[in-house]
């Protein structure tokens, strides 16, 4: 026996000794005045827990961005209906109208917004004339496929005539949505899903090639959602709201599956320009995304709806701006009217929290406007990038990638 241990065991004695010298009624007393913990049927639910921060640090408000931006994730309209997760029409709904919007980007300082989903056919042609066409250089479309025409023998070439005929229509690129490779299946609604790089789509991404349009592509969720949704989920209260989010079992791939599959069309199409939205898909894994970004040319990313990953590891993130400078475009998946989802609910709430986390070093703050935490119970710290920097992923790398005019 050590002396540490003879110590604690004659401590462990003397109190002992000393507790039981203690008379009973004694012993009562000091039980009857010792506080228990709360009964379990007292306990609130997690639903109701508002904890609010005692740490006093620096709070910035940053009123609009420092340089004008080009906000390259929106989306102003959208199909108006969906089949299982698949678009079956090219009508559009309209989420915002351009006075409201114009609003919000003069008081911002954004110059142009986005709209990734202008769908196809006489929907795009909609969209560039009500948006586009109307406010020249603050709004800016992207077609989509035209999947109701998937199960037509003709459809490799009839897609590729869909992009040049959304080129020509004035759209600047083209958006692939989560169907390709979540929803999309070989009877459209039913049967095996379609692979992202299913060869029937190689003339798709040629097109887009060919027409030096930019290829937005959205293949996978955030790396929770393709695990249990159980007590180790740190996503838990998103998706125990959103079951039809969880994208765990049944014949769904995994995270890294999908990510495989779209590095294959970006290595099969070099010529294509692809930006890999929602920061490759991977935030959660930096060093993954870098691998990518080094491994192929034609790849770019974006950050929307992810500064609640990328803000929780500050320096590592401020390393990644700092490396992919040149390759990194500002998004935030601003949606008008979109109430459920704080974390991309357009507004000027929404935008200062992305100039907040991009333009100071402050620590511990919010992520998304909302009382509750939306995607995970934890805060974030900003990267206070240098103005060069900035510039480029507020805008310049927008304009060559898209080419715009400075």
């Amino acid at each position: 026996m050590n002396r540490r241990q003879w110590l604690l065991g004659a401590g462990m004695a003397t109190i002992g000794a000393a507790a039981s010298s203690i008379p009973s009624v004694a012993r009562e007393d000091i039980a009857a005045t010792t506080p228990s913990p709360a009964p379990t049927d007292q306990m609130i639910p997690l639903s109701e827990y508002k904890p609010k921060s005692m740490l006093q640090v620096h709070e910035t408000h940053v009123a609009h961005a420092r340089f004008p931006v080009i906000d390259i994730h929106t989306h102003i309209s959208e199909a108006r209906k969906y089949d299982k997760g698949v678009a079956i029409t090219s009508e559009r709904e309209y989420l915002g109208t351009p006075q409201e919007l114009l609003e919000v980007m003069n008081r911002q300082n954004i110059r142009t917004m986005v709209n990734l989903t202008g769908g196809y056919g006489d929907g795009l042609k909609e969209a560039i004339a009500k948006y586009d066409k109307a406010y020249p250089g603050k709004f800016i479309s992207l077609c989509e496929p035209i999947y109701e025409k998937f199960l037509d023998p003709n459809y490799p070439k009839i897609q590729a005539e869909t992009i040049e005929q959304s080129y020509k229509a004035g759209a600047k690129g083209l958006k692939i949505l989560k169907t390709l490779g979540l929803y999309l299946r070989e009877q459209i609604t039913s049967g095996p899903l379609v692979k992202i790089d299913d060869k029937r789509f190689d003339p798709m991404w040629d097109a887009c090639g060919q027409f030096n349009m930019p290829v937005a592509i959205h293949i996978s969720d955030p790396v929770a959602f393709f695990t249990p949704t159980d007590q180790y989920n740190e996503r838990y209260e998103e998706l125990h709201f959103h079951p039809d989010w969880s994208f765990h079992g049944n014949d769904f791939p995994t995270n890294d599956e999908l990510i495989a599959a779209r590095n294959r069309v970006i290595a099969r199409h070099p010529k294509t320009q692809f930006i890999t939205l929602h920061v490759g898909n991977f935030s959660e894994n930096l060093a993954n995304v870098s691998e990518n970004l080094d491994r192929y040319p034609n790849m770019t990313v974006e950050l929307a709806a992810r500064i609640g990953e990328l803000g929780r590891q500050p320096r590592t993130s401020r390393k990644f701006f700092e490396k992919y400078q040149d390759r990194i475009m500002f998004g935030t998946d601003a949606t008008p009217h979109g109430d459920a989802f704080p974390q991309q609910v357009f507004g000027d709430k929404l935008y200062e929290i992305y100039w907040r986390f991009l333009e100071t070093e402050d620590e511990y703050f919010d992520y998304a406007p909302a009382e509750i935490p939306p995607q995970g119970r934890w805060r974030i710290y900003g990267i206070g990038l240098p103005d060069p920097i900035l510039k480029k992923v507020y805008h310049e790398n927008a304009e060559r990638i898209l080419r715009l005019k400075s």
